[in-house]
């Protein structure tokens, strides 16, 4: 038979775990795509989450919603604009910043051959492939194959020279749906170049395969792009 007070100890440190697991729950911080406003009502998502506005640098991270719960799938170190985020609504093009808001995500697109087992829609890049972002033109923030007359080159994209930026990468829906010249055109999701972007948000190549191979169109993915606090925090989207 034990000692009584072997068995007081061993019964203390049992309610001590099993107190310790149960307690913690209430305390934990709950997965970022709960404590948003809004997730695009799909069960995929992707979050692009820097410090503050001023930042260059942060993270992406891709997520499954299944039995009612978030589950973060994968996440990577992610750049931004050159002059960090700024609110989307608001943004003017040619200021080098990342817009914040929720978004969806029209299709994806790339210098080389989709990743296998990429099942979301894939536009091959070819040397006639053009992202106009004159502002004059009918064909603002539209990819044109081949480029139309009144996008004028200078103020477009030419996008087979975006070696390795475009090897693959998701459109962003930002200021896609109806157009406001002046708000800005050509956001992606792409893999890294040398350093911050003009507006994207870029990844590592093989986190960008991985999200390419992740997305499911028929799970409706959305990305959702913000700061960890303030107007333009991630959690208001």
């Amino acid at each position: 038979m034990r000692p009584r007070a072997a068995v007081l100890a061993s019964a203390a440190a049992l309610v001590l775990a099993v107190t310790g697991t149960l307690g913690a729950a209430p305390g934990a911080n709950p997965p970022l795509p709960d404590r948003m406003a809004d997730t695009g009502g799909g069960s995929q998502l992707i979050t692009a989450e820097a410090a503050r506005t001023g930042s260059t640098t942060g993270t992406v991270a891709w997520w499954d919603r299944s039995g009612g719960r978030w589950t973060k799938t994968g996440s990577a170190a992610a750049r931004f604009g050159a002059n960090g985020l700024t609110e989307g609504g608001t943004r003017k093009q040619g200021t080098n910043t990342t817009p914040t808001g929720l978004f969806r995500l029209p299709y994806a697109f790339g210098i080389r051959a989709e990743p296998s087992g990429t099942t979301y829609p894939y536009r091959r890049v070819t040397k006639d492939s053009w992202w106009c972002q004159d502002n004059d033109s009918r064909s603002y923030n539209r990819w044109t194959q081949p480029r139309p007359a009144d996008c004028r080159a200078a103020e477009s994209e030419h996008l087979i020279t975006y070696d390795p930026q475009y090897t693959h990468a998701l459109v962003i829906g930002f200021n896609y749906e109806r157009p406001v010249r002046g708000r800005g055109a050509g956001i992606f999701l792409h893999v890294n170049g040398r350093g911050a972007t003009a507006g994207c948000v870029s990844v590592p190549g093989e986190a960008m395969a991985r999200i390419l191979n992740w997305a499911e169109p028929r799970q409706r993915p959305h990305m959702a792009i913000g700061t960890a606090s303030g107007p333009t925090a991630i959690t208001r989207y």
